[in-house]
């Protein structure tokens, strides 16, 4: 079970050499809490090692992932910068950006640390942090292997040259690294500090609500008041873990100014709890105590949690793979590779059958998403039936136009039936106005079809910018020539009803059918008009007994004599209108007539209207466009002397092709790792 360890820093550097782009959450430990709340004293004691920069203010600036590895006693040829002795070592470091070079002097690789930190955050007297972690390898007889990233301390207040929103940019960095679901977070905290105000556990309840991947590291527990201890707490009664807490003591800052070694600040460390009065005699604190300690428990949570990571991570890489490969299938063999004038040709026909194919199916409904065919037989049935459906009869025309026409109809001559004439022209007028629909209608298919169109290229029309550019063209142009003809006739449908009104029409209303609908109207509101008369007169017998006013003493009207007047005609008006006069009863009459009558015949053509539209639309726009379309596409674009410009790819796909095949090749070597794991689920290993 140890050897997962090494297979998971394995896939550390795999995954680290694809960059940040990767979103595969390996198994780790992050190590997170305040600037002095000693982290990088924890990590030292646990490589046995001094190899990190110190000093005031923020030192760490980057994440460090530091990976250790167990040697077992096996010893090494030295390799490094500061010496040309190849005297075997049992400890040294590796960087990876520094691929096979090995540091056997620890303080140069603190040095390498700061170098390769300023590097990248702008010059050595700069504060700002970067996201962008250092890797590094510590191979040691004295280590248990592990994986680790020490993050940069939290902070509250900027100091100094320090960006304003250093605070945030740390605070980010922690939570990136934190975040990750298959992290186990080393919440640091100093036991001489109040520990419900702890940075570290703040934000690992942050990031860990539930406390099931966090475990809580005591330090200074030398510098607590004397009489107090972490009893308490490292029995988890105060803030409560479910990995509970342990506690270490690191060396001081006068031990690091003293040059005291590690090696003797452990044994002070053993010594100090091995004398304590509280930790020396609960025997339920003997493992949760020393560095020693500490680093067994990390060890062994992190084998288990490895084990049940990997095979989450094995299906990830195999997803990554597949999207990988699908985009390398896309972007084609490399230029030269095959790519000869007729296989080119080849290839040209291929994508162009490829495009039409696509077309056709989208428009026939076989695409796997609810566009295309779906959304023209939406602006059919649901924009432009619902729209005409939704036009009345009448509108945009009053009663007193219908009286106007019919007076005009009418002339001279008082008519003895309604005119058939002021029918004719006031319901041509009404089907007129139907045209535009269906025009407008003509042109949200034809934005359609170009939204199909652009939807119908194939990935591996990307390698290709000028024969897309150029297909385009052809497909537009295609379009083009199909829409005119298309409004034509959609507007020869509208003069087709204009040219015929077929009043013989088996569902048309007709005049006696209208009459006799209008006699029966006005017999139920003669009978109406009976009763409310009829109730006014009851009301008006309950007051005859009032005495009348305006009579003389004996009974009689009072009369004064008044001189007979002269009758003289009004002025003749030089504009008339209908509404000069109220309705005579015969022009309500013929009024209404006239109405049932368009109401009918415009229902007729405008039901007719709503089917033709669609079916003109299909047969001379979407069906035509869609028969034509290869045999446009071949015509257009298939000459020899064009093959070569047509095919020439993009000077970004070659590109492409290397980070893909790149990225592919390390994805398949991550694979191979986690394949490893088998083997211990074979042999128990």
């Amino acid at each position: 079970m140890e050897g997962l360890i090494p297979i998971a820093s394995k896939l550390q550097d795999v995954l680290g050499a694809l960059g940040q782009n990767t979103n595969l959450d390996l198994p780790q430990i992050v190590v997170i809490g305040g600037q002095s709340s000693g982290k990088s004293s924890v990590l030292e004691s646990v490589v046995g090692r001094s190899f990190l920069p110190r000093g005031t203010g923020i030192v760490t600036r980057r994440p460090l992932v530091l990976q250790l590895f167990n040697t077992s006693g096996k010893r090494h040829p030295k390799n490094d910068a500061t010496s040309s002795s190849t005297e075997p070592v049992e400890e040294w470091g590796e960087f990876l950006h520094q691929p096979g070079k090995r540091y056997t002097d620890f303080s140069q690789i603190r040095s390498e640390i700061s170098r390769d930190t300023n590097r990248l955050c702008s010059g050595p007297n700069s504060k700002g942090v970067s996201s962008t972690p250092i890797h590094l390898k510590i191979y040691s007889p004295r280590v248990l292997s592990l994986t680790m990233v020490d993050l940069p301390g939290l902070t509250k207040v900027a100091v100094k040259d320090q960006p304003e929103d250093i605070e945030e940019q740390i605070y980010q960095i922690n939570v990136q690294y934190g975040s990750n679901p298959n992290a186990i977070l080393l919440a640091v905290t100093g036991a001489n500090t109040d520990l419900a105000s702890s940075d570290a556990l703040k934000l690992a309840r942050e990031l860990d609500p539930r406390g099931e991947r966090t475990i809580g590291v005591l330090t200074k527990l030398d510098l607590m008041d004397p009489g107090t201890d972490a009893g308490e707490i490292l029995h988890n009664k105060v803030i409560p873990l479910r990995r509970g807490y342990v506690a270490v003591v690191n060396r001081g800052q006068r031990d690091i100014d003293a040059d005291l070694s590690i090696q003797v600040g452990l044994r002070n460390e053993e010594r100090y709890f091995r004398t304590h009065p509280v930790y020396s005699r609960d025997r339920s604190l003997v493992g949760k105590c020393g560095t020693m300690n500490l680093a067994r428990n990390l060890n062994g949570i992190l084998i288990h949690h490895i084990r049940e990571c990997l095979p989450e991570l094995k299906i990830r890489i195999g997803n990554m793979m597949g999207d990988v490969q699908s985009e390398l299938d896309a972007l084609g063999m490399p230029e030269g590779s095959g790519d000869e004038p007729g296989a080119l040709g080849g290839k040209l026909l291929g994508l162009l059958s490829k495009f039409s194919s696509n077309f056709a199916a989208m428009i026939d409904g076989r695409a796997n998403e609810l566009y295309g065919g779906a959304r023209i037989s939406f602006i059919f049935h649901q924009v432009f039936a619902r729209s005409l459906n939704s036009v009345g009869a009448f509108d945009g025309l009053s009663e007193d136009e219908i009286r106007t026409t019919i007076g005009n109809a009418n002339g001279t001559r008082p008519a003895l039936f309604v005119p058939e004439i002021s029918f004719d022209i006031l319901v041509r007028r009404q089907i007129r106005r139907l045209e535009q629909p269906g025009v407008q209608c003509v042109d949200f298919v034809y934005d359609e079809l170009q939204r199909i169109a652009a939807q119908s290229e194939p990935t591996e029309l990307t390698r290709y910018p000028n024969l897309r550019d150029r297909m385009m063209d052809v497909v537009g142009a295609l379009l083009k020539r199909s829409v005119g003809p298309t409004q034509m006739w959609v507007s020869n449908l509208v003069r087709i009803e204009l040219s015929y009104i077929n009043t013989n029409h088996p569902d048309f209303i007709g005049g006696s059918r209208a009459v006799a609908r209008l006699m029966e109207k006005m017999a139920n509101e003669k009978e109406m008009a009976a009763k409310n008369a009829m109730n006014a007169a009851n009301s008006v017998s309950m007051h005859s007994n009032h005495p009348h006013h305006g009579t003389n003493k004996e009974g009689g009207t009072a009369m004064t004599p008044v001189r007979e007047p002269i009758v003289q005609l009004p002025q003749v008006p030089d504009t008339m209108r209908q509404t000069d006069a109220p309705p005579s009863d015969r022009e309500r009459v013929e009024t209404e007539i006239i109405k049932s009558l368009i109401d009918s015949y415009f229902s007729i053509v405008r039901k007719n209207y709503i089917d033709m539209v669609p079916k003109t639309i299909m047969y001379f726009l979407v069906n035509h466009v869609k028969d034509e379309m290869q045999n446009e596409l071949v015509s257009e674009l298939y000459r020899e002397a064009e093959v070569g410009f047509l095919m020439k790819e993009a000077e970004d796909i070659a590109m492409r092709r290397k980070t893909c095949v790149e990225m592919r090749d390390l994805l398949e070597k991550a694979l191979e790792i986690v394949n490893e794991v088998r083997d211990f689920n074979t042999y128990g290993g």
